[in-house]
C-alpha cells in the first residue's frame, strides 16, 4: 500500500504529508524572523511521517536534522519541545549528529530552564556515542535524583538505553538509582512542590525555575519509582543474590505494607520479577510466594490483579495455593470496570487448561458474563465454562455460543473453537451438538486462522469420535466446494485420501474430489489426483474402472506436475507392487538419518566408488516426520557448557540429529580416521552417575565395522579441584570377543572448562559377530586442589577413582536400529529370507502390557501401528521393525503373546530378515 493511499484513508491529505513537499518546506527554519508556528507545525508533520514508518535517506534526515538544530536559540518554548522530538527521532539516520552535543548539554544543566532539561536528556541519550557516556557522568547522576519527577524519570529511562552500550559506566549510578527508588515524597521527588531543578546537589547551585515563570505541577504518581526500579533491576540481574536482597527489602515483608514503592506499576514489576526469581531458584520459593501473596491485599487493582496472575502461571502451583488468587479473580468478575473484567477472565480461561476444578468455583459469575455486552469478556468466559463445565452443561453452553459468534472477531472466534476442540475429546458422547456447531461456523464468513482452527478440531474429531468420522467427512466435503485457501484444500484432499477408502460407502466422496480437479488451481488439482488414487488401489473393481477414467482424463492437464501425478498412479494401480510402494505406504525417509548418511558417505574416501546404500536408512511414518520436522534443525554442541538455568531448555534434538553430530566430533580424533563410517551411535547418552555427585559422567556407544568406542562425557562440578590425566577403565564380565586397543585419556578438566570427553576403543575380534557384555568402569584421575589467591592448581596432586555404573552392549539400540516399515507388504517380501520361530514362557511378567514394554526395550525396534498397546488383556499381537547394522538388512519379527494367571505371558517369537545373523540376533536377545 502506497503512503498516498495510507493517507487518504485515514483522512490527511496526501500532498500535505508528502516527503518531498516537506523537505521543500524545510527553508522556513532559514528565515529571519522564525515564524514559531509554521516551523511546529513542520516539525509536526516530520514525526507523523516518522511515525506511520515512512523513512528519510541519509542526506534527507542530515538535511533536515541541521535545519532543525538552528531552532535552539528560540525563545518559544513549545518550539524548542518539539525540536528535542524531532532531532530524536532522526538521529539514527543523519549523519554527523554528534556535533549538536554541546548545544543538548547547555539545556541539561542544573541551571537551565526545567521545561527543557527532561526533553535535552532523552535526545542526548540518542545522539551520544558509548565513549562519551563516561563524560556526561556527573550530569546523569544529578538528574537521577533530581527533584523534579519529570528530569529523574527521563534520566533513568536513558539510562536504561545507554546500559548495552556502556555497562560498566552505568553501573556505577546504581546509588542514585536506589535513592530514587526509595523516594517517599507525596509532591515532586523528595518532599518539595517547588522545583529547584537540583540545586545543591553536587555542588551545582539553585535552579532559574522561577525566572522562566515555569512552575512545575505537584506529582502524586510516583513515577520515578517505576522508572528507577527498572533500571536498578537491569544493573543486577546478573546477580540473583542481590536481585533477591533488593525484592525482599523493597517488598516490606509477608504483607507487603511496608514496602517503600508506592507507584502501582512498580509494584506490579516487583512482583514479576519475584515470580521470576522463584521459577529460577526453588530454595527461596516460599518466601517469595508468601510476599506475592501478600500482595493480594494491596489496595490497587492493578498489583491485586498482577499477584494474581503470577500466582495462577507458577510451574506446580497447588489448588490451596490457589484459592485466595482465584477468590480475588472471582472479585473482579463482577466488577463495573471492563478491564478488570476482561483481565479476570482471560486469566482464568488459561489457569482452567490445568486445573478446572479450581476454577469451577467461579461458573455462576461466568454465566453471569455470557450476556456482557463487552463481547470479549463473554468470549473468555464462555470458553473458561467450556473447560470446567460439566457435561449435562454442553448443549446449554452450545446454544448460548451460537448466538454471538457473529458478535466477535476471528481472533475469540479461534479461541472459541480452540476450547471446544478440547471439549470434544473430554465428552465424546456430546459429538453430535458440537459437530452441528462447527460446520455452522465453518460456512461462516472470516480469515484463514479461523477456517484452520475449526478444520483443525474437525480433524480430531475424526481420528479419536469414531461414530462421527463419516459425518465430519461429509461436512469437510461441503466446505472444499466453496474453499477459498488453497492450504485447506489441500489438507482436507489428502485426509479425505487416509480416510475415504476406509468409509462404508467410499463412492460418494469421489464426486467431490474430482470437482477439484475441474474447478480449481494446480495445487488443488494435484492434492485431488493423490487422493483419487487411494481410492483406485482398492479391492473393488468396479470403482479402480471409474478412478482409471478419471485419471486418463486427468493426462490432458496444462500442468506438469498433475499431468505426472496422473500417469505415476494409473500406472501404480495397474500394477499391485508399484501401488503398495507409492500409494499404500505412507512411509518416508528419515531426513535426519539421510543426511547423516550422506555426510559419512561424503567424507569417506573409499566410499565414492560405490553407491549408496538407501536401504540402510531407517524410515518413518508421515506423523514421526511431522514430529521431526517441528524440532531444531541443529544440535547444541556434544560434549559443550551447560546452559545457564534462567535460559529457555530448547525441545530435545531428535536421535538421528544427535547421531549426526557424533559422527562429526569423531571425525576430527585422528586415532578414529582408518576405522571407517560409524554403522551406529547410542540415541541418547547413558547416564553412569548420579545427577548431585561431584563428578558426572555419561557413555556413548559408536558401534564400527571392526571396532566399538565408548564415548565418556565427563564434568567436573567442584570449583575447589582440578582433575588431570583422566581415563575410564574398563573391565567386561565375561569373554565378550572384544580387544582393547587404547584409552585417549582428558588431559584437564575444572568446573570452568567442563565437561569433556574420554574415549575407549576396542576391536571386534570377529566383525560378523555381534558381541554382548556388561562392562565394570572405573574414573581415575589426579586430583589437585585450586589455590583461591591464585585460582592456579598446586603441583602435586594425589591420585584417585571413582566407581561408575556398568555399562551394556546389548543387542537393543546398539546392533538393532528402528525404523518404519509397511509391516505386511514387508512381511511377505521377506518370507523367502531368514526366518526363525521360538517359544518363550516368560512367567515373571504380570501382563500382556509389561511383556510389550520389556520386549521393546530389549531390541529397540520400531512398534507398527499401536500394537505397542494390547486391547485385549489375554491374546496380543506386537509388529516390530528396524535394521540390522552394517549390511544386515531389514528386520521384522512378530510377537504372540497369551497370559494366563499365575504362569506369566507365553510368546511365540516370529523373525523374518533380509540375513540370519539377524534373526539369530533377535533370538539370542530375547533368550539371554
Amino acid at each position: 500500500m502506497s503512503l498516498s493511499k495510507k493517507e487518504d484513508e485515514g483522512g490527511f491529505n496526501s500532498y500535505y504529508n508528502n516527503k518531498t513537499t516537506i523537505i521543500q518546506e524545510a527553508r522556513v527554519f532559514n528565515e529571519s524572523p522564525i515564524s514559531p508556528r509554521k516551523c511546529r507545525a513542520l516539525l509536526t508533520r516530520i514525526v507523523y511521517l516518522l511515525y506511520i514508518g515512512e523513512t528519510f535517506g541519509t542526506q534527507e534526515a542530515t538535511t533536515l536534522f541541521f535545519g532543525t538544530t538552528k531552532l535552539f536559540q528560540h525563545k518559544d518554548s513549545a518550539l524548542r519541545q518539539m525540536v528535542y522530538l524531532a532531532i530524536k527521532e532522526l538521529a539514527t539516520t543523519a549523519e554527523d549528529v554528534i556535533m549538536v552535543t554541546s548545544s543538548i548539554m547547555k539545556d541539561m544543566q542544573p541551571n537551565a530552564e526545567v521545561i527543557y532539561r527532561p526533553n535535552s536528556i532523552r535526545a542526548l541519550c540518542r545522539i551520544i556515542d558509548p565513549s562519551m557516556v563516561q563524560g556526561v557522568e556527573r550530569v546523569f547522576k544529578a538528574a537521577i535524583v533530581d527533584r523534579t519527577p519529570s528530569i529523574s524519570s527521563a534520566a533513568l529511562v536513558s539510562s536504561y538505553h545507554l546500559f548495552p552500550a556502556a555497562k560498566d559506566v552505568v553501573r556505577r549510578w546504581a546509588n542514585e538509582t536506589q535513592e530514587a527508588v526509595n523516594a517517599k515524597a507525596s509532591s515532586g521527588l523528595f518532599g518539595s512542590s517547588s522545583s529547584s531543578g537540583g540545586g545543591g546537589y553536587l555542588g551545582f547551585g539553585s535552579s532559574s525555575t522561577q525566572s522562566s515563570g515555569y512552575q512545575p505541577m505537584p506529582s502524586t504518581s510516583y513515577i520515578t519509582q517505576y522508572h528507577a526500579l527498572g533500571l536498578l533491576y537491569y544493573i543486577r540481574r546478573q546477580d540473583r543474590m542481590a536481585v533477591t536482597k533488593m525484592i525482599q527489602q523493597l517488598g516490606g515483608g509477608k504483607s507487603g505494607a511496608g514496602t517503600t514503592l508506592k507507584n502501582p506499576m512498580a509494584l506490579c514489576m516487583l512482583i514479576r520479577y519475584a515470580a521470576k526469581v522463584m521459577e529460577e531458584d526453588p530454595n527461596i520459593s516460599k518466601p517469595m510466594f508468601d510476599l506475592i501473596e501478600g500482595w493480594l491485599r494491596h489496595k490497587s487493582d492493578m498489583v491485586n490483579f498482577e499477584a494474581a496472575r503470577a500466582i495462577c502461571e507458577m510451574k506446580g502451583v497447588s489448588a490451596n495455593q490457589l484459592a485466595r488468587s482465584i477468590a480475588v479473580l472471582q472479585l473482579f468478575l463482577s466488577s463495573p470496570k471492563a478491564t478488570l473484567k476482561f483481565a479476570a477472565t482471560r486469566t482464568l480461561a488459561t489457569l482452567a487448561l490445568t486445573h478446572p476444578t479450581s476454577v469451577a468455583s467461579c461458573n455462576v459469575d461466568l454465566e453471569n458474563l455470557i450476556s456482557d455486552p463487552n463481547r470479549s469478556v463473554a468470549t473468555y468466559a464462555i470458553t473458561t465454562l467450556l473447560k470446567t463445565g460439566n457435561e449435562a452443561s454442553v448443549d446449554r453452553l452450545m446454544k448460548q455460543i451460537t448466538g454471538f459468534m457473529s458478535e466477535i472477531s476471528d481472533e475469540f472466534k479461534v479461541i472459541i473453537v480452540d476450547a471446544i476442540r478440547s471439549l470434544c475429546l473430554k465428552f465424546p458422547t456430546k459429538h453430535a451438538s458440537m459437530l452441528s456447531f462447527l460446520s455452522g461456523v465453518l460456512r461462516d464468513e472470516g480469515g484463514y486462522d479461523f477456517k484452520r482452527a475449526v478444520v483443525e478440531a474437525i480433524f480430531d474429531m475424526i481420528k479419536f469420535i469414531n461414530e462421527c468420522k463419516e459425518q465430519a467427512l461429509s461436512h469437510l466435503c461441503e466446505f472444499i466446494e466453496d474453499c477459498e485457501f488453497t492450504k485447506l484444500s489441500v489438507r482436507i484432499l489428502h485426509l479425505l485420501g487416509i480416510e475415504g477408502p476406509r468409509a462404508s460407502q467410499p463412492a460418494k466422496y469421489i464426486r467431490f474430489i474430482y470437482n477439484r480437479v475441474v474447478l480449481e488451481n494446480a495445487t488443488v488439482r494435484a492434492a485431488a489426483v493423490s487422493s483419487l488414487a487411494k481410492f483406485g488401489v482398492l479391492d473393488d473393481t468396479k470403482l479402480q474402472k471409474s478412478i482409471s477414467v478419471l485419471l486418463n482424463r486427468c493426462l490432458d492437464d496444462v500442468d506438469d506436475e498433475v499431468r505426472d501425478r496422473a500417469a505415476l498412479f494409473l500406472k501404480a494401480i495397474r500394477e499391485p507392487p508399484l501401488a503398495e510402494k507409492f500409494v499404500k505406504d505412507d512411509s518416508v525417509y528419515s531426513l535426519s538419518a539421510l543426511e547423516a548418511k550422506l555426510v559419512s558417505y561424503i567424507n569417506d574416501p573409499e566410499a565414492s566408488s560405490t553407491p549408496i546404500d538407501v536401504s540402510s536408512i531407517p524410515k518413518v511414518s508421515r506423523e514421526q516426520a511431522i514430529q521431526e520436522s517441528a524440532r531444531p534443525s541443529s544440535l547444541d554442541t556434544i560434549g559443550g557448557p551447560v546452559a545457564a538455568k534462567s535460559a529457555p531448555s530448547p525441545p530435545p534434538p531428535t536421535a538421528e540429529q544427535t547421531k549426526s553430530a557424533y559422527v562429526q566430533q569423531l571425525a576430527e580424533v585422528p586415532e578414529f580416521a582408518n576405522y571407517g563410517p560409524v554403522l551406529n551411535s547410542s540415541a541418547r547418552p547413558t547416564q553412569l552417575t548420579e545427577s548431585e555427585t561431584e563428578y558426572q559422567v555419561s557413555c556413548v556407544k559408536h558401534i564400527f565395522a571392526g571396532h566399538v568406542v565408548f564415548q565418556f562425557n565427563v564434568s567436573n562440578t567442584l570449583s575447589e579441584t582440578v582433575l588431570e590425566q583422566i581415563a575410564v577403565v574398563m573391565q567386561p564380565s565375561a569373554d565378550a570377543g572384544l580387544t582393547e586397543d587404547f584409552i585417549i585419556q582428558l588431559p584437564s578438566l575444572s568446573s570452568l572448562t567442563s565437561p569433556g570427553v574420554v574415549y575407549v576403543s576396542f576391536t571386534r575380534d570377529d566383525p560378523s559377530a555381534f558381541a554382548m557384555a556388561s562392562f565394570s568402569c572405573v574414573l581415575k584421575f589426579i586430583s589437585k586442589e585450586v589455590d583461591p589467591a591464585t585460582g592456579e592448581p598446586e603441583e602435586e596432586g594425589y591420585e584417585d577413582e571413582y566407581q561408575l555404573e556398568d555399562v551394556e552392549l546389548s543387542a537393543g539400540g546398539d546392533y538393532l536400529v528402528p525404523s518404519y516399515a509397511n509391516f505386511s507388504a514387508e512381511w511377505d517380501r521377506l518370507k523367502s529370507g531368514a526366518t526363525a520361530t521360538e517359544t518363550f514362557a516368560l512367567s515373571a511378567m504380570e501382563s500382556i502390557k509389561a511383556a510389550c514394554d520389556s520386549i521393546v526395550e530389549i531390541l529397540g525396534l520400531e512398534p507398527l501401528g499401536g500394537s505397542q498397546t494390547p486391547a485385549n488383556t489375554n491374546v496380543h499381537t506386537m509388529q516390530l521393525s528396524g535394521i540390522l547394522v552394517g549390511n544386515g538388512g531389514k528386520v521384522l519379527v512378530r510377537c504372540r503373546m497369551t497370559y494366563s494367571r499365575g504362569q506369566g505371558v507365553t510368546l511365540e517369537l516370529g523373525v523374518r530378515a533380509e540375513s540370519q545373523a539377524a534373526c539369530d540376533l533377535v533370538v539370542s536377545a530375547i533368550g539371554g
